[in-house]
């Protein structure tokens, strides 16, 4: 009898590991919101956060500079330069290297927002070669009081570095950030792209030239974002962007003449964040020792690829020496504070290794044996699983996903209720009072907010105060987008695309000549993984024409049905969302936002298509099927 207890036992875990099917589109779409939830300014026409308003819309102005926009760090209202950076570099490498999954989740133009809304900030910023804009607001002021962005009521100095109070580490960063979205831009935008890409290189000249920590020059951010690591990680890792982003021998030579002196081939970790970078430059050069890049300098780059070995045998716990301490239900714990945020980097700089190693049929070399690339992303997926509900407490940490999330999350905008709801003003000391202490969840769901996560024995509080495991971070979500889409696309086939085909207009992201990509016909994002073989149809999605009035910028987008089942559909009723302008080629039903063929059409026969049309403002809609026959 105790056999078969053991047996019905170990059935009943396999099972249960079988039938947990997380939904890594509707995280990642999520994810995306999360960015929307952090947005400063003076909002977008089409923000889907509808309980988010304009803000710090004079940020910048007492230093006679131009500082609206950006993203909100955390819980708080400060605009911290280094991990907004590290963010927007995050979800443009993972707009790099998994663009067509996220595609495929029809989540591309959110994305590209996304990494936009950064970069414009940081054009902004970079206000001369030598000068760049690090900060917004001051962290003490800001944490004093617990207001929405829209009743914003503390101090909003910005702080600066310059050459003569330099900040390699901030400079660098925001360089890699610019090289990075310069890429994820270069087919969709390439004037916009070789603007990012001009001015990576001129703050990467400027963190090379005049170096220093970033937080002697701006000290307050030293008790919120001290740069423990110091810059020399920040001078590699935005080189190695340089030339993943140009190509140009120059930058893979700084790399390597400098691997040793700036630590890049001596330093073995098992972290990766918005401090430390050593681990993404490790893994991003031996992706150039890979794909035989590497010419006079293949043995520096073999000493990179040592080490970026070291840190994913110590997340897989399989070095002889130090491996990453994990919880008892198997989460990477490498900090108390806020630990997700390691977490979540760490499993996406998997995710991307195990892509590397893939594609040149290369294992994972430890020193306790070697590592198929299948199972380092399935180990990248034990993590993201873990974030999203298959723990010892069963809860989603990623908030909005699922039933059972954090309600009370330590976020001030998430606490109080909106300005359509509650009209008053929350003052500085009012919010303690009247929302921070208060016994009852959050008003606002501040959807995809990947919050700080358990402690070391996989516990949670849930509680508005315990900012250690409840507060969401920038830093912490970014990476998350990149992990999601390989996720979610893991195991499909490869789409077929059409050849890109130039264009001179003002696309979707800015002015300029740019290569518009159609879209893949894909399967949609509503619809599961199970019912993939059911879907009779697939959407491909084109912009045919842009035009502007005034500063506002329209588009003509074309969507194409067509039929790849061998049955005739009679009956197609779809849902578009996200819709703000006129559209023709479907016949509008008494529901809203609800579509069919139109009734001379008399359906699709099997290969046949039928394409209709709509214009507006900003990204594309969504279509999904609601029902066919």
């Amino acid at each position: 009898m105790k056999i078969i207890n053991i047996l019905l036992l170990v059935l009943s875990t396999s099972l249960a590991l079988v039938s947990a099917n997380y939904n890594y589109g509707d995280a990642l779409d999520k994810s995306l919101l999360f960015f929307e939830a952090q947005r400063s300014g003076k909002l977008l026409a089409n923000q889907r956060v509808k309980w988010r308003g304009d803000s710090g819309l004079r940020d910048g102005f007492q230093q006679g500079v131009n500082l609206v926009g950006g993203y909100y760090d955390a819980g708080d209202h400060v605009k911290f330069g280094l991990p907004m950076a590290f963010a927007v570099t995050m979800m443009a490498w993972g707009a790099i290297d998994f663009v067509d999954e996220i595609k495929s989740s029809n989540q591309l133009g959110h994305t590209l927002e996304a990494i936009k809304w950064g970069t414009d900030y940081f054009l902004k910023a970079h206000t001369q070669a030598n000068v760049l804009w690090g900060q917004v607001g001051d962290g003490n002021s800001d944490h004093y009081c617990w207001e929405r962005a829209e009743d914003m009521s503390t101090s909003r100095t910005a702080y600066k570095i310059d050459a003569g109070q330099p900040g390699s580490d901030l400079a660098g960063e925001t360089a890699a950030a610019f090289a990075a979205a310069s890429i994820a831009f270069k087919h969709y935008d390439s004037a916009y792209s070789s603007l990012l890409l001009h001015h990576a290189k001129q703050l990467f000249t400027f963190a090379d030239r005049f170096r220093g920590r970033y937080d002697n020059s701006i000290q307050n951010a030293k008790n919120f974002y001290a740069s423990a690591s110091g810059y020399s990680d920040e001078l590699l890792w935005a080189a190695t962007w340089l030339y993943q982003a140009t190509g140009e021998d120059y930058y893979l030579a700084y790399v390597v003449n400098n691997g040793a002196f700036l630590g890049g081939t001596g330093w073995a970790v098992g972290e990766f964040s918005w401090d430390n970078k050593y681990a993404g430059v490790q893994i991003l050069l031996t992706k150039v020792l890979l794909e035989g890049k590497g010419g006079k300098y293949t043995s520096t780059l073999q000493q990179y690829q040592a080490k970026a070995q070291y840190f994913a045998c110590s997340c897989m716990q399989k070095n002889s020496g130090y491996n990453v301490p994990r919880t008892p239900g198997g989460l990477l714990y490498i900090r108390q504070w806020n630990n997700l945020q390691y977490v979540s980097s760490a499993a996406f700089l998997l995710a991307a290794y195990s892509d590397y190693l893939s594609a040149h049929n290369t294992a994972l070399k430890c020193p306790d044996g070697q590592i198929q690339p299948e199972a380092v992303l399935q180990f990248a997926r034990s993590q993201a699983d873990y974030i999203l509900g298959k723990n010892p407490k069963s809860m989603s940490y990623l908030v909005g996903y699922g039933s059972n999330y954090p309600r009370y999350v330590h976020h001030r905008g998430a606490s109080i209720p909106s300005m359509s709801v509650h009209r008053s003003t929350v003052g500085c000391a009012g919010g303690y009072e009247d929302w921070y202490h208060r016994n009852s969840a959050d008003p606002n769901v501040i959807y995809g907010a990947l919050v700080g996560g358990p402690d070391k024995y996989d516990q949670y509080t849930n509680e508005r105060d315990d900012y250690e495991q409840s507060e969401p971070t920038i830093s912490g979500t970014a990476p998350l987008i990149g992990l999601f889409a390989k996720l979610q696309g893991h195991g499909r086939p490869a789409p077929s695309y059409q050849k890109p085909v130039p264009v001179v207009s003002y696309g979707p992201y800015g002015q300029g000549s740019t290569y518009q990509k159609a879209t893949p016909a894909v399967r949609h994002p509503y619809v599961s993984p199970q019912q993939t073989s059911m879907v009779p149809v697939v959407f491909t999605h084109s912009i045919t024409g842009s035009w502007k009035v005034g500063t506002r910028a329209f588009y003509r987008h074309k969507v194409v049905i067509k039929n790849t089942s061998k049955k005739h559909i009679t009956y197609l009723k779809m849902g578009i969302e996200n819709l703000s302008g006129e559209l023709w080629g479907l016949t509008k039903t008494y529901q809203k936002n609800i579509y069919e063929l139109p009734a001379w059409l008399k359906g699709l026969q099997p290969g046949s298509q039928h394409s209709f049309v709509y214009i507006q403002g900003g990204p594309q809609a969504k279509v999904r099927i609601l029902n066919h026959r």
